[in-house]
């Protein structure tokens, strides 16, 4: 047995800093990784899906070109380039991981699959680690949803999906929310013909029904077909080697042809087979229970990022970091409880979000004023030539505080977070109200926004 004074399970955007640092403060840290470092992130999620967005958005600017005067003759899609281009740029940041462990000699890098063997011991390889201090960063996986024959059939995920050498003609998408949207985008604009099936009756429908709207009405604009409200009940393979999937959808059924189909209908937390119950460490539909230090029932355990539930975010897991570091050092502990959650979903227009939605703010029982206008009133992207979606914002009619925001368009994860920045320092909307905005931006929407409010 080889004692550590922290054992740390998965190298996702937690586990890693979290080894690395510690490993500073002159702890002996045991990082456990049963495939790459860098987690999640790195390897299938941010880095390697925002690097072929940038080639899809060069393709449909390239292809949009004449609308501003730009005559290209011939686009060409050589997507085994672009696939070469994601996967260097993933070697990239998965080999700075790799060498930052390498570098700091109190920390052991063990590959292979982690399980407790009791609350404090975490077998891996045949081999027995034990620590006081035990962090579990393990993450999610695709949820491969139960339609009959789906196992029959070749299938796709964003762990695989991003490795095709050829473009799909027909690329059928089972869910309609982040990872459907982003990528029914992207191989649209590649040259796929793309139909996406979602079972609420609205895409991304955690957002209000006006931002959903004007996203789906974008899309539509590319040529991507949307099934709401509708279930994937059966797919099988002709002999031809085309892909039918049966649809059910406000009580009809319908068979829709297509060569490829990806699954983006949900996540599932990777905590099947780490003992956890050998461990007496509780868990809720798979996912890790927290307190709001992010310590689990057992003390010395922590959870951090994907596993334990809640917002699915890069930048939420590198937080979890932030706050379990700083409460092994510190006494004035941090939690997560009032963490302000900001997001962007990398379609274009780009949906930049925080905070409460309209629709979750009434709920809660808020007295509200609501701004919004759309883009076609900001002179920046009227000059881009790129007025799809909208601008809102969220205010407590009682504080003058923004409860929250979104905006719809150019860039619009990048100029969210100027409000994200007034919602933590707890001041008044107002404050934009009268204020001097560079001409022309797109913040600058934020003056006829603010005009907006009642």
């Amino acid at each position: 047995m080889k004692e550590f004074d922290a054992i740390i399970i998965g190298s996702g955007q937690a586990g890693n800093p979290l080894a690395h640092n510690l490993a500073d403060s002159g702890w002996t840290v045991a990082l456990i990784e049963k495939e790459y470092l860098g987690g999640s992130c790195v390897n299938y999620g941010c880095t390697p899906t925002k690097t072929m967005v940038a080639s899809a958005q060069a393709a449909f600017n390239a292809r949009n070109a004449h609308q501003l005067g730009i005559e290209i003759p011939e686009i060409k899609i050589n997507l085994k380039k672009i696939v070469e281009r994601k996967n260097d740029m993933v070697q990239h940041w998965r080999g700075g991981q790799e060498k930052q462990a390498a570098n700091r000699d109190n920390i052991t890098v063990f590959k292979g699959a982690a399980k407790f063997t009791s609350s404090r011991d975490i077998e891996v390889n045949n081999e027995v680690l034990a620590s006081k201090n035990i962090f579990i960063n393990t993450g999610t996986s695709p949820l491969i949803l139960p339609i009959d024959g789906i196992n029959e059939v070749p299938y796709f995920t964003n762990r695989n999906i991003m490795d095709l050498d050829e473009i799909p003609e027909h690329l059928l998408i089972i869910g309609g929310s982040y990872i459907g949207l982003e990528f029914g985008q992207m191989f649209n604009r590649f040259g796929s013909r793309v139909t996406v099936i979602e079972h609420q009756d609205r895409i991304v429908s955690r957002e209000d029904e006006d931002v959903s709207e004007s996203l789906k009405e974008a899309l539509e604009d590319e040529g991507i077909q949307f099934i709401t409200s509708a279930e994937a009940e059966s797919i099988r393979q002709d002999e031809n080697g085309v892909l039918q999937l049966s649809v059910r959808s406000k009580n009809t059924e319908a068979i829709i042809s297509g060569t490829h189909i990806l699954l983006a209908a949900g996540r599932q937390p990777n905590t099947e087979n780490l003992g956890l119950d050998v461990a007496g460490i509780k868990t809720r539909n798979g996912y890790i229970e927290v307190d709001d230090y992010l310590m689990t029932n057992i003390p010395g355990v922590y959870a951090l990022g994907d596993v334990k539930g809640g917002p699915a975010f890069t930048h939420i897991s590198y937080n979890d970091f932030q706050i379990a570091f700083h409460n092994l050092f510190n006494d004035d502990k941090k939690t997560n409880k009032e963490r302000l959650v900001a997001y962007t979903l990398f379609t274009d227009p780009e949906l930049g979000r925080v905070g409460l939605t309209e629709k979750e703010a009434r709920k809660a029982g808020y007295n509200i004023k609501v701004g919004k206008i759309p883009m076609t009133r900001v002179a920046r992207a009227i000059e881009m030539g790129a007025t799809k979606g909208m601008m809102k914002i969220v205010v407590d009619a009682d504080t003058e505080q923004i409860l929250g925001a979104a905006i719809l368009g150019v860039a619009g994860g990048e100029v969210v977070q100027t409000l994200m920045f007034l919602m933590q320092a707890k001041v008044s909307w107002k404050i934009l109200k009268g204020a001097v905005y560079i001409h022309p931006t797109i913040t600058e929407g934020f003056f006829g926004l603010m005009e907006s409010v009642k």
